[in-house]
């Protein structure tokens, strides 16, 4: 069972992923590993500046960090918010499915009734 405490912490986690940039941001460095803002900028049609700020998004999120590497800043993702995240859903979806065979028995009986 997901604790509360863990469902409030995977709420900045679906707030920062509900922007389409920074989903693919994400994506992107699931994919590929750890990159610099320039590999990020690169064939996205989004500025720097805007993936700068993508990212300082999704650091607040507990969802990336910056290291420094020579002139550069190097991005990485953190897995654990998204796996709790996951957890949350997981545990959303076996509510739901639960709901659902309640209502099928439900309806089911009420249709034996009928007969």
């Amino acid at each position: 069972m997901v604790r509360p405490d863990d469902l409030a912490a995977a709420v900045p986690v679906f707030a920062a992923l509900g922007d389409q940039t920074r989903l693919g941001i994400v994506t992107r460095l699931c994919a590929e590993g750890p990159l610099s803002i320039s590999r990020l900028t690169a064939g996205g049609g989004v500025t720097r500046q805007a993936v700068t700020k993508h990212l300082h998004v999704l650091a607040e999120a507990g969802l990336a960090h910056s290291s420094q590497v020579g002139r550069e800043r190097i991005w990485e993702l953190e897995p654990r918010p998204l796996l709790t995240a996951r957890e949350c859903l997981n545990e959303i979806s076996a509510q739901w499915d639960d709901a659902l065979a309640r209502l099928q028995r439900f309806v089911e009986r009420s249709d034996d009734d009928r007969t």
